[in-house]
């Protein structure tokens, strides 16, 4: 499980009491739907910086992982 960290955030009051209503719905802490708030937004961030690899076929519609690297993938054939 990850380390929780305590810190004090600033946030729009209806932001907070859209929060707190979702909270009351679910009979759960406020901190606890901040806190899966926080992990969804950071969890999107991750995923909107990943370089746009993949594992498939490109069709020749991508440079492969190769041109994206800053070395050669591999050594060239002998």
């Amino acid at each position: 499980m990850n380390q929780m960290r305590r810190t004090t955030i600033a946030a729009p009051a209806d932001a907070l009491a859209t929060l707190e209503a979702e909270a009351t719905r679910r009979a759960v802490p406020l901190t606890a739907v901040i806190a899966e708030a926080i992990t969804d937004k950071a969890d999107a961030l991750r995923r909107a910086r990943r370089p746009p690899l993949g594992v498939g076929v490109s069709a020749g519609r991508s440079p492969g992982a190769a041109a994206a690297a800053s070395e050669p993938v591999a050594d060239p054939p002998q």
